[in-house]
């Protein structure tokens, strides 16, 4: 970037430094709790209840003890003089230029446009279930749902900065909890109702297929606690910085608690393992009946196409801000005519893409388990540990040395599995994969 680009980008990072650590509990929460959760109780057709339940624990635990210590290094180097603003800022001064550079910020964007990807897809998904209730024998495709779904966030990808999205957020955060409440409710409901489906709990598959699915539904439990932008979030906190995100980080996690566990042990105990990668698909039988009532099912997909929109959103601002940040001129001003059509074809670029790949690729889902294994296991449960322990100088001696350290290990064992894992899987799968399938 060079330095014209780079001081255009600061003045409006600045004066997107003015939001409170609700704010901040708000971004977090649609980075976090996002419809993905929908995922979980497929999750635990590979591991079962005891080691299901363990796993979210230990997602939600560690997750929010790395993102408190990313928390705290952004909060000390803001009292030292020197404010991080995005993720790649701070690994260049804590690991080096070369792995900011080459490691860090392809694997930051690849995690954010795979989260797009999904995020338009899924909203594809939840636009064609609600459409079949009203024309059930209705001739459009999934893509054109795809379609439609990227057109509604290209729309609202015009918002000016991250800190512009904080009522989105909130809005996100309401419908969060509301189709958590859908899915729990259908859940029981489908339970005591006549079409009540017979529910096996045993783990499927012979022993080695056991195995690798253990660390393919560890992937997805990851990639549901996955955020990858954290620096991002904390600099629209207004300085001083000091415990706010951790208020921030309260906020989402008792959110998430609230949505994660209910829905997924919900959805287990509905369906066992027949659970689907989507736990919606399973409230309509393969004649297309709705195992609830009509406006449950399409009050849920309403209250998920609304946060996708906000999930999208919320993961397209690192890319936003690098682009624009190579395109962009200060002579003519932020809103000025030679920035503002730059800004309009550049975000038009982007969110075609990701709404071109859902579309091509509507069995995502595999490929979705293979980021959560490569990318947001290093980013969210490896990296924030290293940067802890290298940015203080944890001594070998300290507690919290080796307590990094075990997780360090741990989740680099768990990662490298889920990788093969996860790569097996899109390979067993690989033969029903067709373009611009209608699923």
């Amino acid at each position: 970037m060079n330095s014209e680009s780079f001081h255009f980008v600061m003045p409006s990072t600045r004066n997107m430094c003015a939001g409170t650590w609700v704010h901040a509990g708000y971004h977090l929460t649609t980075s976090i709790a996002q419809p993905s959760l929908l995922s979980l109780p497929f999750a635990f057709v590979g591991l079962g209840w005891g080691p299901g339940i363990l796993g979210l624990i230990t997602g939600a635990a560690v997750t929010f003890y790395a993102y408190y210590l990313l928390s705290r290094i952004l909060e000390d180097s803001e009292t030292r003089g020197h404010r991080y603003i995005r993720f790649r800022d701070l690994s260049r001064d804590v690991l080096g230029p070369a792995w900011s550079r080459l490691v860090i910020l392809p694997f930051q964007l690849t995690l954010c446009v795979g989260a797009v990807i999904g995020a338009v897809l899924l909203g594809g998904q939840s636009l064609k279930i609600v459409y079949l209730q009203y024309f059930p024998n209705g001739s459009l495709q999934l893509y054109q749902f795809i379609i439609i779904s990227g057109a509604a966030m290209l729309f609202l990808s015009q918002l000016p900065s991250f800190h512009s999205l904080r009522y989105m957020n909130l809005v996100s955060l309401v419908t969060c909890l509301g189709y958590s409440i859908c899915v729990v409710s259908s859940a029981i409901y489908i339970v005591h109702s006549k079409q009540a489906p017979k529910r096996d709990y045993s783990l499927p598959y012979g022993p080695s297929n056991k195995f690798f699915n253990v660390f393919t539904s560890l992937s997805l439990i990851a990639t549901n606690y996955g955020n990858g932008i954290i620096p991002e979030i904390q600099a629209t906190i207004a300085p001083p910085t000091s415990q706010k995100m951790l208020k921030g980080l309260i906020i989402c996690y008792i959110i998430v608690v609230s949505t994660y566990f209910p829905v997924t042990v919900s959805g287990y105990w509905a369906f066992g393992n027949h659970a689907s990668g989507n736990i919606f698909i399973n409230f309509i039988t393969v004649h297309g009946v709705p195992l609830i009532p009509k406006w449950l099912l399409i009050l849920s997909n309403a209250l998920v196409i609304v946060q996708l929109i906000a999930v999208a959103l919320v993961y397209s601002q690192p890319t936003f801000e690098i682009i624009e940040g190579r395109s962009s001129n200060i002579k003519y001003g932020k809103y000025g005519l030679r920035n503002l059509l730059p800004r309009l074809l550049l975000r038009t670029l982007f969110v075609a893409f990701p709404t071109l790949v859902a579309a091509m690729l509507p069995f995502f889902g595999d490929i979705y388990a293979f980021l959560g294994a490569f990318f947001c296991i290093p980013f969210d449960f490896i990296l924030p540990m290293v940067f802890y322990s290298k940015y203080f100088k944890l001594s070998t001696r300290s507690v919290m040395f080796w307590i990094n350290a075990s997780i360090i290990i741990v989740f680099t064992i768990v990662g490298l599995l889920g990788c093969i894992s996860t790569i097996r899987q899109i390979i067993l799968d690989a033969k029903m994969y067709k373009l611009f399938a209608n699923v």
